[in-house]
């Protein structure tokens, strides 16, 4: 949750020993606590190098220019790219929906009850269906009918720009184009009710009951150009038999979702 002068410091270069020294000498050296560290190499030699930093520092606005210049010197020296993100500022949040409500409401539900960080700027659907639903959380509801794909996409960025930080597809049933996410410039995250890549697409329970598969779950990722082929954020499991339907395993699913919805601080060095 939100905590005054408290940041998250996201790293990521080509991995080479002294990094993590470097950073923390130059957090020390500012007066800054790290509350917790998270790090990771793709590979021991010649691998990718990331690093989320949570850390706390009295008067951090005050003090966020010198520490930013301090920053910008370890990064030059190790060709960073690297971000620093106020963790009390809330992320503006954007849910696309289409008809199925389950990821939607789990997400309305934990934002009202103070269980996740976020502020939900507004619901945009290109069915009407759930209109009433999300207002009574309060909640800004618009309607943008399918069918002219360019023109819906325009409304879209018009209402998104400059507006929210994160938007999450929590069953929307429309492909982003390449364009819009390219314009976008904020992340995508697709709750999926399945593992990835495994079902991809429509009906994957179906598919799932077919092939007699006995674990079921569901992915957070992020949406890329590629349909339903980014970098996975969570996933969850259920364990089902041969005997439930395909109806029986899609509402076993539903909870898998549910527990799949992310929370929006964490991740590459572009969301914060």
């Amino acid at each position: 949750m939100s905590q005054p002068d408290t940041a998250r410091l996201l790293i990521a270069c080509d991995d080479q020993p002294g990094i993590v020294a470097a950073v923390a000498g130059v957090l020390a050296e500012h007066g800054a606590n790290i509350i917790s560290l998270d790090q990771h190499s793709t590979d021991a030699e010649g691998g990718r190098f990331f690093q989320r930093t949570v850390i706390h520092r009295e008067g951090l606005a005050a003090a966020r220019p010198e520490l930013e210049s301090a920053l910008q010197e370890v990064a030059d020296r190790f060709g960073m790219e690297w971000s620093l993100h106020d963790a009390a500022k809330r992320k503006r949040v954007a849910i696309f929906v289409s008809k199925y409500d389950h990821c939607l409401m789990e997400l309305l539900w934990r934002t009202q009850r103070g269980q996740l960080d976020i502020d939900i700027s507004m619901v945009v659907s290109n069915h009407a269906d759930l209109a009433e639903a999300v207002r009574n959380f309060d909640v800004p509801f618009i309607h943008i009918p399918s069918g002219d794909k360019p023109a819906m996409e325009a409304r879209q960025l018009e209402l998104l720009q400059g507006n929210v930080d994160l938007v999450v597809l929590a069953r929307y049933m429309q492909i982003l184009s390449d364009d819009f996410l390219s314009q976008l410039d904020v992340p995508v995250i697709n709750i999926h009710h399945s593992f990835l890549p495994a079902f991809i697409g429509a009906n994957p329970y179906a598919r799932a009951k077919d092939r007699g598969v006995k674990l079921i779950g569901a992915t957070a990722h992020y949406a890329t150009a590629d349909l339903d082929e980014g970098p996975i954020i969570e996933q969850d499991v259920t364990r089902v038999t041969h005997s439930e339907s395909a109806a029986e395993l899609q509402s076993r699913g539903r909870t898998s979702s549910a527990s799949c919805s992310p929370a929006p601080c964490s991740g590459t060095p572009r969301t914060g």
